[in-house]
């Protein structure tokens, strides 16, 4: 691993102002280097979802410095916020975000349709990402036939088919089964061997678990737990 941070926070914090300040994340020194598989827990309203947003850069902090590939992306203007999203962050969310009444195929092509790739290519790119989570068997198939656990694997497929450096997961096992969450999970720890940094927001211990580091919210204040 190397010893430069792949995401970096120095005294990033959140506040909303909402007639008085709600401090949604403190003041929050953060490392997350190349490679790492981290989960974040915290109860409902920590400031943990708080803390994804502002890592994927769905949000941007009140106070403080995020760098990312020698960017401030704090600071930076959303032409470039969004070419980063755009092009090394993936995401997963609890709701799968899938458009019925199209094929896995066509909702991992849809993630794709502001990238360099043309339609052709875009299929065959769509094609091997499902093959790379298991659903090659499935790529024809509408979602609405799909169990819980399919659909989020096709999310994952969407996310990584534009080979993002880091992969965002926002609850990705809330909606899931027991054994749909081992599926979610052995995908997601195959892609993290493959090299792939992870980042997890999740509530279950569990699922808390797989990861190599895990980072704990509480009122907004970020701590790393020892493994």
């Amino acid at each position: 691993m190397s010893a430069t941070a792949c995401l970096q926070l120095k005294d990033v914090e959140r506040v909303y102002d909402d007639g008085h300040p709600i401090h949604a994340l403190r003041p929050t020194d953060l490392d997350i280097f190349a490679g790492d598989y981290v989960t974040i827990t915290g109860a409902s309203g920590s400031g943990k979802s708080t803390l994804l947003n502002i890592l994927g850069l769905l949000d941007r902090p009140t106070a403080g410095s995020y760098q990312f590939g020698g960017i401030d992306i704090a600071a930076a203007g959303e032409k470039v916020r969004g070419a980063v999203r755009g092009q090394k962050f993936g995401f997963v969310f609890q709701s799968y975000h899938l458009v019925l009444r199209r094929s896995a195929l066509e909702n991992v092509e849809l993630g794709m349709l502001y990238g360099p790739h043309r339609a052709r290519r875009r299929r065959d790119v769509a094609a091997e990402a499902l093959e790379r989570i298991g659903l090659s068997h499935r790529m024809h198939a509408d979602p609405r036939q799909m169990s819980g656990g399919e659909r989020q694997r096709i999310a994952i497929a969407r996310a990584i088919a534009t080979r993002p450096s880091v992969l965002f997961c926002d609850e990705p096992t809330g909606n899931l089964d027991s054994q749909n969450t081992a599926n979610v999970l052995d995908v997601l720890q195959e892609l993290h061997r493959d090299g792939l940094t992870v980042v997890v927001v999740t509530h279950d211990a569990h699922v808390a678990s797989v990861g190599t580091r895990r980072l704990s919210v509480t009122d907004g204040r970020v701590r790393e737990e020892q493994r």
